[in-house]
C-alpha cells in the first residue's frame, strides 16, 4: 500500500497569514495615525491613476469593522490554502490580487474600491471550484467547508445588497478564483498518492509476487510440497501442501 504525498503540518504555515494580517493593521494604523488618506490609492475604475489600486487596494481598509472582518477571514483562508495547495499558494495570490484588481478596474462604479474583500473571494472561489475539479476526496471535503463557512458571501456579490459594499470587487473576486481554479495545476499529492499499489498506473502484475500465484483464468496454482520448501515466496509461506499418493491432486492443508 502506498502513502499519499500530503503536505506536513508545521508552524511555517501561520507566517503567511500573519504577514497580511500584520501589514494590513500596520497600513490602517499608519493611514490613521497620520491621515495619509490611503483610500485614494485604491481602484479608481476605468483611470490611468486608477490602475496602481490594482496592487494597493487589498491592503487599504475604511474602518475598523471592514478591517477586523477581512483580517480573520484571510488567516483562515490562507491557512487552508498553503496546507492543501503549498505549491499554488503564490501563484494564487499573485493572479488573485491582479486579476480581481484589474476586473473591480473594468466594471467597477467611478469610486474608490479598496480593501481585502476581493482577495477574500479568489480564495474561497479558488478553494471550492478547484476541489470540486479535482474530484479528490479531501479538496472535496475542503470545498463543503467552505461552503459552510462563507457560503453566505454569495450574496454581496450582487448589487443593493448592502450599502458602502464592492460588489464589483467580491464578483471580480469570485470570477477569478474560478478562472484560476481552470488553469493553475492541482496539488502533486492528487497524482502520486495510491490506496492500493495495483492502483498505480506502473504496477505491474507479472512482476507481483502475489500475483503469480494465479494463472492467466485466475485459479490457485498449486505446488509441489518439495518445491514449497524451496521457495521463497513470502504469499506461499503459510500455505504447506500434502502430496497423496496414487492421486494425481493436490490438496492445501
Amino acid at each position: 500500500m502506498s502513502k499519499e504525498k500530503l503536505p506536513p503540518l508545521s508552524i511555517n504555515l501561520l507566517f503567511l497569514p500573519l504577514f497580511f494580517i500584520v501589514l494590513i493593521w500596520g497600513v490602517y494604523w499608519l493611514d490613521w495615525n497620520n491621515f495619509y488618506e490611503l483610500r485614494e490609492y485604491g481602484v479608481l475604475p476605468r483611470t490611468i491613476s486608477g490602475l496602481r489600486g490594482i496592487v494597493f487596494s487589498p491592503f487599504i481598509h475604511g474602518g475598523i469593522k471592514h478591517l477586523y472582518n477581512n483580517s480573520i477571514a484571510l488567516f483562515v483562508l490562507l491557512l487552508m490554502l498553503q496546507f492543501f495547495y503549498k505549491k499554488q499558494t503564490l501563484s494564487v495570490l499573485l493572479w488573485g490580487i491582479i486579476l480581481s484588481g484589474f476586473g473591480t478596474w473594468l466594471i467597477g462604479r467611478e469610486s474608490y474600491h479598496i480593501g481585502a474583500s476581493g482577495l477574500i473571494y479568489v480564495l474561497v472561489s479558488f478553494m471550492f471550484f478547484k476541489g470540486m475539479l479535482t474530484q479528490y476526496y479531501r479538496l472535496m471535503a475542503l470545498s463543503f467547508l467552505i461552503v459552510i463557512l462563507y457560503g453566505g458571501l454569495v450574496w454581496y456579490m450582487f448589487p443593493d445588497v448592502e450599502e458602502g459594499i464592492s460588489w464589483e470587487g467580491h464578483l471580480s473576486g469570485f470570477l477569478t478564483g474560478m478562472l484560476l481554479s481552470v488553469f493553475i495545476s492541482n496539488p502533486e499529492h492528487i497524482e502520486k498518492g495510491y490506496k492500493y499499489e495495483w492502483q498505480d498506473p506502473n504496477f505491474d502484475a507479472q512482476s507481483d509476487p502475489f500475483m503469480k500465484c494465479f494463472d492467466e483464468n485466475g485459479n490457485f496454482i498449486i505446488i509441489p510440497k518439495e518445491k514449497v520448501l524451496k521457495y521463497s515466496d513470502p504469499y506461499r509461506s503459510s500455505l504447506p501442501v500434502v502430496l497423496l499418493e496414487g492421486i494425481d491432486r493436490y490438496w492445501i492443508k
